[in-house]
């Protein structure tokens, strides 16, 4: 099996070769998309799922789709340590400039860079990593009160009113949603139900961890109905062998219809993990078919692959109470598990564990699918913790950092 022709992609946010299971979300995220376009109305939506399950590419997918038909895409991820009008800024300044060049709404693109320059302008005080070139001295008045909540709304008006001009939209596409501050995201909230409220074509299609539709709800009330929350999940048992199958197919290569099965099984399905395995199929299968004898070393390789990537670098972000706290919950299974059985197994109080429970939570490591239950975000990382960490190591620290 030649190693150049392997045609699986296991990467952050690597489009697979087979994009299979997503084509019903994204159909109705371009039928949202184009009503906006028209002043008609339509939800927001935001995209909630575990580690793995694919949100980064579908959302990268679905923001090409809305590229290709004129949409004003601005694409944005959210990292942990910037603040939100950091990453929108220099977004929404190229699409202006780019807006700007038309003749026909020169003049309503201008003023929307003018709307930019005020809102940099003031909030620079507050949120010193804003970085972007300004192309226009601010419109006194306008987006330069230095308050996010208020200028956003003002910023996106006037960028909606020049999109609206040029019969576009303006469309945010925002990775890891869940890492933007509460505050920062019930401005972006109220902004986009100022535009919707005044029928301007804005609109948002986010991306992140299940405690995401929680956040936007705490950070504004209506929230929920504002957006759409799919949530996007591990691929169908016909999706996921289709996903590792067909790659290998179009490479002139079969795989046993047993291997197939028992790799759906050991990744459940979820889209990173079938391409790990894929990707080790094929190096170390000899020849086709791929039989049963090459799942087993496969796996080792795809397991020490997760292992010293993918769950090492979120591992390694961790303190050592939390790496406990982790450890104590692998010990319970894959979960959810009640935070005072968590507690219990640490020997420790629920209270006293509280706040490396919110940590972990801040981390995107941990969330609670409902009150008192605790469950991982990123899947098999219960059995990275059981490898990794020895029971004697987190029992005998266990009452230390109180």
């Amino acid at each position: 099996m030649d190693p150049i022709r392997n045609p699986y992609a296991p990467g952050a946010g690597t489009r697979p070769p087979e994009m299979v299971g997503r084509d019903d979300l994204r159909e109705t995220a371009r039928i949202a998309i184009e009503r906006i376009r028209l002043g008609r109305p339509s939800k927001s939506i935001v995209m909630v799922g575990l580690r793995g399950v694919g949100k980064t590419v579908l959302l990268d997918q679905i923001s090409e789709d809305a590229e290709v038909s004129g949409v004003l895409v601005l694409r944005i991820e959210a990292p942990e340590q910037r603040s939100l009008p950091s990453i929108i800024a220099p977004q929404l300044r190229t699409a202006l400039i780019r807006l700007s060049n038309r003749q026909a709404v020169r003049a309503q693109a201008q003023r929307a860079l003018r709307a930019l320059a005020g809102f940099v302008s003031a909030l620079k005080v507050k949120y010193q990593d804003i970085e972007v070139g300004l192309d226009f001295e601010p419109e006194p008045g306008l987006a330069d009160n230095g308050d996010l909540e208020i200028d956003l709304q003002d910023l996106f008006e006037a960028a909606g009113v020049a999109a609206r001009a040029d019969s576009s939209c303006v469309a945010l596409f925002i990775d890891e949603l869940q890492y933007v501050q509460e505050d920062q995201l019930a401005a972006l909230i109220t902004a986009l139900h100022r535009a919707a409220q005044r029928q301007l074509p804005v609109t948002m299609v986010g991306a992140g961890l299940p405690q995401l539709r929680g956040a936007m709800g705490n950070a504004k009330s209506y929230a929920e109905r504002l957006f759409d929350f799919p949530e996007i999940g591990p691929l169908s048992l016909s999706d996921a062998r289709l996903a590792i199958s067909k790659p290998a197919l179009n490479e002139g290569v079969e795989i046993e219809a047993a291997v197939l099965d028992a790799v759906v099984d050991r990744t459940e399905g979820f889209p990173y993990f079938l391409q790990i395995w894929g990707k080790h199929l094929w190096d170390v299968a000899k020849r086709s078919p791929i039989t049963e004898a090459s799942f087993a070393p496969a796996t080792a390789q795809a397991i020490a692959d997760l292992d010293q990537s993918f769950f090492l670098v979120r591992f390694d972000r961790l303190t050592p109470l939390e790496k406990r706290y982790l450890r104590a919950m692998a010990d319970l299974g894959a979960g959810p598990h009640r935070s005072g059985d968590i507690s219990q197994v640490m020997q420790r109080s629920v209270r006293s564990l509280a706040p490396t429970r919110a940590n972990l939570i801040r981390k995107g490591m941990i969330w609670s699918p409902s009150h008192g239950d605790t469950a991982f975000t990123v899947p098999m990382f219960n059995e990275f913790m059981l490898r990794t960490v020895e029971p004697r190591e987190w029992r005998q620290n266990g009452r230390a950092d109180v």
